[in-house]
């Protein structure tokens, strides 16, 4: 790796999905959640990019977005020594549905001062 996803593509490409607005009914819904400007690398981000790539490419009349999920308990407890957020499988499934109720009924997104490298 550490080349380019597509020879040729841009450096980069940003979802139109409206991520903070997304954020902020997570946790108004008492989901814990943040703003991450990047998939982060590897499978993450060749995902994001080709995904993003593809839309682009072939015009697609679509928003396209990536949506980090953390470990079951259950998963996070079998990694032995090493400490990763996890979250119940109801409230994942909670958090999805808010998300893409967010992005459905909203194509502009709000203005706030967020974003980290997760």
């Amino acid at each position: 790796m550490g080349g380019p996803v597509v020879a040729g593509g841009p450096a980069a490409y940003f979802t139109g999905l409206p991520v903070k607005r997304a954020v902020a009914a997570l946790r108004q819904a008492g989901l814990p959640a943040i703003v991450s400007n990047t998939a982060g690398t590897f499978v993450c981000n060749h995902l994001f990019y080709g995904l993003m790539h593809l839309v682009a490419s072939r015009r697609l009349p679509v928003r396209g977005g990536f949506l980090h999920v953390p470990y079951l308990p259950e998963q996070a407890a079998g990694l032995a020594g090493i400490q990763v957020p996890s979250m119940a499988l109801d409230d994942i499934v909670r958090g999805i549905e808010i998300i893409l109720r967010v992005a459905a009924a909203h194509t502009e997104d709000i203005v706030a001062a967020e974003g980290a490298i997760a």
